[in-house]
């Protein structure tokens, strides 16, 4: 539930393990902005709150948030919570070794139980092919210290007995990965900004935003205009249209991914196990679902995010096939949300480059939600004043558009 307004008392919506998880007491679904703002960030996911929560903890509450929609309403809350450290480029896993760590203390740190738990992630082989792929990760992961290890088929099965063995040749797993609640997450970071000052604004969408000659953008919302020293853009997968606002071309693009959760089973499947093949993803949550995903390759960049029986019934497929022990599960729900698709694979951070106070966090590809607490933390340190981390030099927007940054290595393990 949304409150009507910032003086509303809200009831408990979720309860949790600890039987609370609560709204932000202070969303604004009404009323006007205020007339100037540090720092307008326009998106209400989880980047753009961690974000907003990480500056207001260092002490800069003159923060607004503007969110045309509601919380969750786009890709943070549409994913499958996963959080993992196996990835291909030592950048992404020392970034996700922070953000891991950043996930296991949240409950103590933001005071909201995000049902977090490291049963690990399972990566599954079909060929020998995707096996020199994976000892290749292996190797600089264990370089970067994280324990992922390379697996026998039979060494898969004994971390997941029900797996049917038949075709797969090898397998990956990294035991402190881990899989989180998405709703409490997002809300947690939400109301601990509320709670340091950031005032959050829901329904509440950018019309316009006009560049100033003394510095920073009049930014106009059906609430009035906010006169903002520095613009965040972290609207996903619509980021490009924000950017168009002032003549910066982003060069993201929307994939829709489906996904579906089960009725409640007993537990049993403890990692988050994924297939490289075809992109199929599953684990079960805290209260029983198996919550699980699969490519659909061929509809294209699109905004679209109905639910179709192709992916329904290519999910099945693959899922049965895997582990026959589900044959027989009822679907509950069925969705879809944007993966934020960069050309490299890799997020678009840092100012645009005609525009200095204009700042991306955007092209994600999917996993902005298992980086958002590091990119924030990193962000909020560098935008008050403290270091500034390298990914701001290394994941420019001039990488793509005026050659100003170099080009990056192509992260190729975005999967599950």
């Amino acid at each position: 539930m949304i409150p009507g307004n910032e003086d509303d008392e809200v009831d408990e919506s979720r309860a949790d393990v600890s039987g609370e998880i609560r709204l932000p007491a202070t969303l604004e679904s009404s009323g006007n902005v205020p007339e100037r703002a540090e720092i307008v960030i326009v998106g209400g996911g989880v980047v753009g709150l961690a974000i907003a929560y990480y500056l207001a903890r260092r002490g800069l509450d003159d923060v607004v948030v503007l969110e045309r929609g509601y919380l969750a309403e786009g890709a943070s809350g549409r994913n499958g919570g996963g959080v993992r450290q196996q990835w291909s480029t030592e950048i992404n896993i020392r970034l996700m070794q922070e953000s891991v760590e950043l996930c296991r203390r949240f409950a103590v740190d933001v005071g909201v139980n995000v049902w977090f738990r490291q049963g690990g992630y399972l990566f599954l082989a079909r060929n020998a092919k995707e096996v020199a792929r994976l000892e290749k990760n292996i190797d600089l992961q264990n370089r970067c210290g994280v324990a992922t290890r390379m697996l026998s088929p039979h060494g898969a099965q004994e971390i997941v007995p029900e797996l049917d063995l038949t075709g797969i040749v090898g397998a990956s797993y990294n035991p402190t990965d881990g899989i989180l609640f998405p709703w409490p997450f997002l809300w947690g970071y939400a109301r601990q900004a509320a709670a340091h000052g950031v005032r959050i604004f829901t329904q509440t969408a950018v019309t316009s935003l006009q560049p100033q000659e003394s510095g920073g953008f009049i930014v106009t919302t059906p609430r009035g205009n906010v006169r903002a020293r520095r613009v965040i853009n972290a609207t996903g997968a619509w980021s490009p249209q924000l950017a168009k606002m002032i003549g910066v071309d982003v060069p993201t693009y929307p994939i829709r991914h489906e996904i579906c959760s089960s009725e409640p089973l007993k537990p049993f499947l403890r990692p988050m196990v994924s297939e490289l093949s075809s992109g199929l993803y599953c684990s079960q949550s805290m209260r029983g679902e198996i919550v699980g995903g699969v490519t659909v390759p061929g509809h294209g960049s699109t905004y679209a995010m109905g639910s179709t029986l192709e992916f329904l019934a290519t999910y099945s497929r693959r899922l049965v096939r895997l582990m026959p022990i589900l044959g027989d599960i009822k679907i509950l729900r069925q969705w879809a949300g944007p993966y934020d698709q960069s050309p490299d694979g890799n997020p678009v951070l840092g100012p645009a480059p005609t525009h200095p106070d204009f700042f991306l966090a955007c092209g994600f590809v999917g996993h902005g939600f298992m980086m958002a607490p590091i990119v924030g933390k990193l962000y909020a340190e560098w935008l008050t004043g403290g270091h500034k981390h390298e990914i701001f030099e290394r994941y420019t927007l001039g990488r793509f558009t005026d050659g100003s940054g170099a080009a990056q290595p192509k992260e190729d393990f975005n999967i599950g």
